[in-house]
């Protein structure tokens, strides 16, 4: 958890004004955190964001200007240490799979009490992916819905022993902080590490990683 001497940075890209003063007023109130921005559009979001560093960015989908997912992509292209966690109100299927196909850390709905928003920004900060009970729900009937597959066959399929370690480890349960931790590395190459490893398993998600290299045997 953020210590009150070095809060986690924190912008808000909403075009609500009264969810985005809410959501300022919330964090603000708390010296844990500190809104280096608050932007109503995705192109001032995109030209902003990148040099200000953020340690999370809050991201509605539904900006005037141009698509949140469009955000997510050049955002993460643009300030790749940064998390994005999406806060919307559209969680059909393919808006959420094109969101965390996009690069976002996690996927909250609109609705929830906003006291709760707290506690999914330290699971971002500290490795993890929140998402919305609904959410999460389509996204493991999604992967339950897969049909068989036969076994890979003839090492088709190959992490790098790091690329092993990493996943083991998240797994496990480790965050990305105490992943990298064990492991010797930064923060940063687990995330590299990551990104590979769901290149290689043609995945979008740790959850769908572990699932995936499950069940062709790469990790137990």
């Amino acid at each position: 958890m953020a210590a009150a001497d070095h809060p986690i940075r924190i912008a808000i890209v909403e075009d609500d004004p009264a969810l985005r003063k809410m959501l300022v007023s919330l964090l603000q109130a708390d010296p844990q955190y500190a809104v280096v921005a608050e932007i109503a559009e995705g192109q001032a979001a995109i030209a902003a964001i990148p040099h200000l560093a953020p340690d999370i960015v809050l991201v509605d989908l539904g900006l005037p200007d141009m698509s949140g997912i469009d955000v997510i992509r050049k955002l993460k292209a643009l300030c790749p240490g940064c998390n994005v966690l999406v806060v919307t109100t559209f969680g059909d299927e393919k808006t959420v799979t094109s969101a965390l196909e996009a690069g976002a850390d996690g996927y909250l709905l609109k609705g929830a009490a906003l006291e709760e928003l707290k506690r999914d920004i330290h699971s971002l900060q500290d490795g993890g992916s929140p998402l919305s009970p609904m959410i999460a729900r389509k996204l493991l009937n999604k992967l339950q819905a897969k049909p068989p597959e036969k076994p890979e066959t003839g090492g088709e399929t190959t992490l790098t022993r790091r690329e092993h370690e990493v996943l083991e480890m998240i797994a496990k349960g480790f965050s990305y902080a105490e992943t990298s931790k064990i492991c010797g590395i930064s923060a940063a190459t687990v995330h590299s590490h990551l990104k590979s490893i769901y290149r290689k398993l043609e995945v979008h998600s740790k959850t769908e990683a572990v699932y995936e290299a499950r069940r062709r045997s790469l990790i137990h």
